[in-house]
């Protein structure tokens, strides 16, 4: 159901269900609040030379107000074309939001650009029935990335069975899974088990608090008496659009982890606070992660791979405080960052 190219698309999907980093793309623009092509595509080139698997595009971090404008296309078409630059598969993942009729024509462009699957934001409109239907008529178009959103940024409550009942379709690929909240991330994978489909939908964590102990965590799932072991593969994550390089070395330990590494286990839960914390900074957390967009920004643009922390919004700046603490996170956790790599690159990048 991956549509056309069967071949590079099974291998894309056997990436996929591996595990992959899969940053959530920003939008690049310039001072006067354009479309900003050059770096654009120079944030693609970083996230593919740094190692990432897949890119995400038009998710919350891109700026779901591009959805319904003139700068979906382009920038969906923008970050393929980057792509196809390098020849290894990378998984394309649009993201898709809307009503079912909106939702499914966004797959429709995805599909018409080469993207491989969609990350379906949940629709505050309809309920769970009507959620569920909406899954499939999108996944008649494209594969489907369920997403359980955070409230602060969009998202709702939703129940376990609603869980089980949009594991069961079968175009249904993959869930990130981003409440931040563990009761709602259990709720997940009850579900995923309860509908008997562990085993084909892969799940990717969005919780930014808690990256590395979903990474390394073997759940088992008891559910009518049977024990099931689920994992998350990989991240598809707002917090990996910066320092790429170290998120794909923290994936490989945590792959390591789980197979029984305890050296990469005991690795990992010492720097889960730091990376946590960090995320606090530029998430901007204690303010309702209102600041977390430009607090992205804000890491890129030091890094020269952005001009400026521009958002479509020209309200959308940082909080109070929120550049004081990614001062902080910056000087206490050089281990994090990866501005060697990306100063070596940055030229070829941007050229």
């Amino acid at each position: 159901m991956l549509s056309t190219a069967p071949q590079a698309h099974t291998s894309v999907r056997d990436l996929f269900r591996r595990g992959l980093v899969i940053p959530a793309h920003p939008l690049a623009l310039t001072e006067d609040r354009k479309l900003d092509e050059r770096r654009q595509r120079a944030l693609t080139r970083y996230y593919v030379e740094a190692g990432a698997g897949g890119l995400a595009v038009g998710v919350h971090t891109t700026q779901f107000a591009i959805h319904g404008t003139g700068l979906l296309r382009p920038v969906l078409e923008l970050a393929a074309d980057a792509a196809a630059e390098f020849p290894r598969a990378v998984a394309l993942v649009a993201g898709v939001t809307g009503p079912t009729e909106r939702a499914v024509a966004e797959a429709e462009l995805a599909r018409s650009l080469g993207y491989h699957m969609v990350l379906l934001s949940p629709y505050r409109e309809l309920d769970e029935d009507g959620l569920v239907e909406r899954a499939r008529a999108v996944g008649e178009v494209l594969p489907v990335i369920g997403f359980y959103l955070q409230p602060a940024v969009g998202g709702r409550p939703l129940s376990r069975d609603f869980w089980t009942r949009l594991a069961s379709i079968e175009s249904v690929v993959g869930i990130k899974v981003a409440p931040f909240d563990r009761y709602r991330t259990l709720d997940v994978l009850h579900g995923v088990v309860r509908a008997g489909r562990a085993g084909e939908v892969a799940l990717y964590t969005g919780n930014d608090d808690h990256i590395l102990a979903d990474l390394i965590t073997t759940h088992r799932v008891i559910v009518d008496g049977r024990e099931v072991e689920v994992e998350f593969v990989g991240g598809l994550l707002g917090q990996w659009a910066v320092w790429v390089r170290r998120a794909v070395e923290l994936l490989e330990q945590a792959t390591l982890a789980r197979s029984g590494d305890d050296a990469a286990v005991r690795r990992l839960l010492s720097l889960d606070g730091h990376l946590t914390d960090a995320n606090a900074a530029i998430f901007d957390s204690a303010n309702g992660f209102r600041g977390c967009i430009p607090g992205i920004h804000e890491v890129l643009r030091r890094q020269g791979l952005l001009a400026g922390r521009w958002c479509l919004d020209p309200e959308e700046e940082l909080s109070p405080g929120q550049l004081a603490e990614i001062d902080r996170v910056w000087a206490a956790y050089p281990w994090l960052r990866d501005d060697e790599f990306v100063a070596e690159g940055l030229d070829r990048w941007l050229a």
